[in-house]
């Protein structure tokens, strides 16, 4: 697994708006990051490119705002390039006397890892001589083979740098390459220094100080840009059971230190949270396995895996597609992990009230209601076989909270949803299995997050193996291998 530095476009300058190219040989999957350093007598932040994120910006320095004193900004943006990218277009308010702003792109790219993570930190010098030093403003995670970025930005326009390095108690760093340097002449001008380094030893949660020799005295930013090769990642993949059910797997999230972790099912561009995954605290976990036993039938879906780290960003990786087909309509309890195929016969009306009452006020007919509620009805649906008729009869017993889940075998809007059981009226035929059953129901919200759907039972385990060495001889690894097993095979 290696970080490496690619190249640089040409430096862009100009007192309010800046368009800087990006270096030639820049292509799909690498990582572009932007360096901005700008001055004006706001402060203001630049603006962020489309289509880019940005890391953070940081700002500081000592003087009255004026040529080669004051405060200066550093802001860094960052775009995983796609392929035919264009140039990023970044600008601070115009038409301020002194204002500044001068930026370059700069490439990396990875051998390894499923995307790219960064997080930033940046301080401040405000002492006016020729030794730098700026620690962060927070800690970052540390581990060997992390990729760093320092980012300076200084306000005296000449002021050159050498030994430029990193600090942070416990992390060794590898000698730091210069990148860039440049004089940003526009205005009351600044300093556009990068250098790139790495860790080489150690490990942990720190705080770094930027550090460099200068050429001239001046006060500025320091910043600190930590990459990763990313680990974390999605995968789905359908067990062998009926109702069907998928299992949904994020991996690799302690390599990322990932905090909180949200599973969403995708049909489209609609994102609906798979059962007991939302907002769950994976600290210090490496992954999180939930069973999805909701899924639309017949249509090919995606998973994602919102994943929020220590440092607060938001990282989302996506699964393969993913097509559960079924050979007739199913009523389920998903709570439970248990079914019944059955086909809907007649479903021909959907009542809804409204709580309301008319008031005769000289000779108007004045109406005051309530929202109208949920639809009410009475759905027909037929099993063919013994074995069906009694696995509908089971989801109907001892449906969770009184709660059915019912889909079409091609997912269908209108039908596929829960539905809250009243009473239900079964028709026997004395001449064959077959079975047809009104269902008196009101339509209803699935049940509560905080119920689980059933991914395998005990008795799955102990239907597979006969002892406890069984079980450890078949699954040399983690517990995790368990979870993930398809019993129903």
């Amino acid at each position: 697994m290696t970080i490496s530095y690619g190249a640089a476009g040409a430096l862009a300058q100009h007192t309010d708006t800046v368009t800087p190219a990006l270096p030639a040989g820049a292509a799909a999957g690498q990582l572009a990051v932007l360096h901005v350093v700008s001055a004006h007598p706001s402060d203001s932040q630049p603006t962020t490119p489309s289509g880019w994120t940005l890391a953070g910006s940081f700002s500081g320095g000592s003087g009255s705002f004026g040529l080669n004193t004051g405060v200066r900004r550093v802001s860094l943006f960052m775009r995983v390039l796609t392929g035919g990218d264009a140039a990023p277009t970044t600008a601070i308010p115009s038409g301020s006397s002194g204002s500044a702003i001068g930026a370059r792109v700069f490439t990396l790219s990875r051998t390894a890892g499923t995307g790219w993570r960064w997080a930033f930190t940046a301080g401040a010098d405000s002492v006016s001589d020729t030794s730098f030093s700026a620690a962060g403003s927070s800690a970052l995670t540390w581990t060997t083979g992390d990729f760093c970025v320092l980012a300076y930005g200084w306000n005296t326009q000449t002021a050159s740098a050498s030994a430029r390095a990193v600090a942070a108690t416990g992390i060794t760093f590898a000698a730091a390459t210069s990148r860039l340097s440049d004089q940003i002449s526009s205005g009351d001008g600044a300093r556009l220094h990068t250098a790139t380094t790495s860790v080489t030893a150690g490990s942990g949660t720190q705080t770094p100080t930027a550090t460099a020799t200068l050429s001239a005295a001046a006060t500025g930013v320091g910043a600190v840009l930590r990459i990763r090769e990313a680990s974390s990642d999605i995968t789905a993949s359908a067990q062998s059971v009926f109702p069907p059910r998928n299992l949904v797997s994020a991996t690799g999230l302690d390599g990322d230190d990932i905090v909180t972790a949200t599973l969403y099912r995708q049909n489209g561009t609609d994102l609906t949270a798979v059962r007991a995954a939302s907002g769950i605290d994976v600290t210090g976990q490496s992954a999180l396995l939930r069973v999805d036993a909701e899924q639309p039938f017949g249509v090919s879906i995606n998973y994602a895996a919102y994943l929020t780290d220590v440092n607060g960003n938001v990282w989302i990786v996506y699964s393969g597609p993913i097509t559960s087909t079924v050979t007739s309509d199913v009523i389920s309890d998903a709570i439970r992990g248990v079914g019944a195929a059955i086909f809907i016969e007649d479903w021909a009306d959907k009542k809804r009230t409204r709580d309301a009452t008319v008031l005769n006020c000289g000779g108007r007919l004045v109406v005051v209601g309530k929202k109208r509620s949920g639809s009410q009805a009475t759905v027909t649906v037929s099993t063919d076989t013994d074995a069906e008729g009694d696995a509908l009869q089971d989801v109907l017993d001892n449906a969770t909270e009184g709660v059915i889940l019912i889909r079409k075998q091609q997912t269908l809007s209108g039908v596929d949803g829960h539905l809250a059981l009243l009473d239900d009226d079964e028709k026997r035929n004395w001449q064959t299995p077959y079975r047809a059953w009104d269902l008196d129901h009101v339509e209803t919200e699935p049940w509560p997050d905080v119920l689980e759907a059933r991914g395998f039972t005990l008795q799955d385990i102990a239907d597979n193996f006969s002892t406890l060495q069984d079980i450890a001889d078949f699954f040399p690894g983690t517990l995790l291998d368990i979870a993930t097993y398809d019993f129903g095979s």
